[in-house]
């Protein structure tokens, strides 16, 4: 389903220009009758957001499919709701899922959108977009839509892409509408500065903002100690924490010790960032997930094995169900450690358990073991996944195509590289030019034209053949060593645009003749 936000503005816009006011939309609920055309009701326990959260990697349509489903079953949605499962997805960076759901919210079930939710949709479109699409969605918005929440959002575009000048110069604009005079603007300008390494610019935008009353929150004080730590200045992070620490009018969270912890490691000063984590552990209510994941792997930063330990223990007393995050940040932290029965262990647990089959964690187990050299272990761990009706990714095909390499199995290496290239996400794969040098050689030396032949096929199939390549002038030798014939050949080198030299064409002779 496209987006109708970007791509069918005349369609909508109108519709939504009547909705939209200066205060928060009141809760809407969709009824079946309503919303979508009456249909089969077929019982499914799961609750809404589970289902959202299990369609994973799935294509477009796949969110207003599950939507159209939980409506057909005679279930109510709310505004409310919705949206929530809209924060959760951008959460855990589910970006597309996220827009498509606002996108049904619109499109399918009529419901209105606030401005704190049109600033959402804006950085999702953003994301998911680029960002010409999301300027061309605020320059429709509607006069009383543009406020301090979704010129903010903008601001977080431009700040996000690095786009300094025309951040600066939007942020020129909220300051003459008298709107720019919070702390999250404050933080995309000193977050952008961090990225570009500008940090003295960093450090000014800091004392700048607290000069104009504008008060830093403890993400301020988190980008500005990074921002010390980039250029090594470790004192003056500590300095910061100080100032955190004795000011009465900031409560320092958990987020700032995680980030002070950090930077000890980076600097490997593991007993201080230890003593951080202490204090950060100090803040746990148990209501945090997230805040032992960050303990599980910042122990694992300092080399401390047993705390690992200690802290995953305590986060399965502290919460019944493991996420799948939970389980991939413990296998990460294992593997900082080459604890391989460790990692068995847990993987064998998340098995037992899980609802949703992420491949990423198979793929950590798989990448352990072929360092390792436990080729059949990995291969069982494949095995598994397949049976779970999941197909090796790019980083699965990778991570076996390497280690064939390494082993000189170039057969068994060309097989990966060959299930990369039938994969949908192929374009996005890079094959090293010094690794597909080891393959042509290896195939040009044994006459095997067969191979060389799949290998050009993949490599075309990702993108190395758009242009000259050395690979077709591999394959006239290989047909050459071979004592082979194609007829098909020269006319394929010239559909590739691919000059020869003319001893590169008087080769192509005898094999073409």
């Amino acid at each position: 389903m496209s987006w109708c936000f970007t791509r069918h503005l005349p369609r909508w816009l109108p519709a939504a220009r009547r909705m939209l006011s200066t205060q928060s939309i009141p809760v809407a609920e969709v009824s079946p009758a309503a919303a979508i055309a009456s249909g089969e009701k077929k019982l499914d326990g799961r609750p809404l957001y589970r289902r959202l959260s299990e369609l994973g990697q799935a294509s477009e349509g796949s969110v207003s499919r599950t939507m159209n489903k939980w409506v057909r079953e005679g279930k109510v949605v709310r505004v409310n709701q919705l949206i929530k499962h809209v924060k959760q997805l951008r959460k855990y960076r589910r970006y597309r899922h996220a827009l498509e759901l606002m996108d049904w919210m619109v499109k399918t079930a009529g419901m209105n959108l606030s401005h704190t939710n049109l600033a959402i949709c804006l950085d999702l479109i953003c994301k998911v977009r680029g960002i010409e699409s999301a300027e061309q969605f605020f320059d429709t918005l509607p006069g009383p839509a543009k406020n301090e929440r979704t010129f903010g959002s903008l601001l977080n575009c431009y700040c996000s892409e690095k786009l300094a000048e025309k951040a600066n110069s939007l942020f020129e604009k909220m300051k003459d509408l008298d709107i720019a005079s919070s702390t999250l603007a404050l933080n995309n300008l000193m977050a952008m500065y961090q990225k570009l390494g500008q940090h003295e610019k960093v450090v000014s935008a800091f004392h700048n903002f607290k000069s104009s009353n504008v008060a830093p929150d403890n993400l301020s004080y988190c980008i500005l100690m990074n921002s010390y730590a980039s250029v090594g200045e470790i004192e003056a992070v500590e300095g910061v924490l100080k100032e955190m620490e004795d000011n009465d009018e900031v409560v320092v969270q958990w987020n700032a010790y995680s980030t002070v912890a950090a930077i000890y490691n980076y600097a490997a000063m593991h007993k201080k960032a230890e003593s951080a984590l202490k204090k950060l552990e100090s803040l746990n209510d148990g209501s945090e997930r997230e805040l032992f994941h960050y303990l599980i792997s910042l122990y694992a930063g300092a080399g401390n094995l047993e705390e690992v330990r200690r802290v995953w223990k305590l986060q399965k007393t502290t919460f019944t169900e493991q996420t799948n995050r939970s389980y991939l940040t413990m296998l990460h932290a294992l593997n900082k450690f080459d604890d391989i029965e460790g990692m068995k262990r847990c993987f064998e647990e998340w098995e037992s358990v899980a609802v949703a089959y992420d491949l990423k964690i198979p793929n950590l187990l798989i990448a352990a073991y072929l360092r390792n050299d436990m080729e059949r272990e990995a291969a069982r761990v494949l095995e598994k996944a397949k049976a779970k009706n999941l197909s090796p990714d790019s980083r699965t095909c990778q991570l076996f195509m390497d280690y064939y390499l390494k082993n000189g199995k170039i057969h068994l290496a060309a097989r990966y590289c060959e299930a990369a290239s039938e994969l949908k996400e192929a374009g996005d794969w890079k094959l090293d030019g010094e690794k597909m040098d080891v393959f042509l050689k290896h195939f040009e030396e044994a006459g095997d034209v067969e191979e060389m032949e799949k290998l050009c096929t993949s490599l075309k199939k990702l993108g190395f053949l758009d242009s000259p390549s050395k690979a077709y002038e591999s394959l006239i030798r290989t047909y050459v060593t071979a004592g082979k014939r194609s007829s098909s050949l020269r006319q394929r080198i010239f559909d590739a645009n691919v000059e020869l030299d003319p001893k590169m064409y008087k080769l192509l002779g005898k094999v073409c003749r």
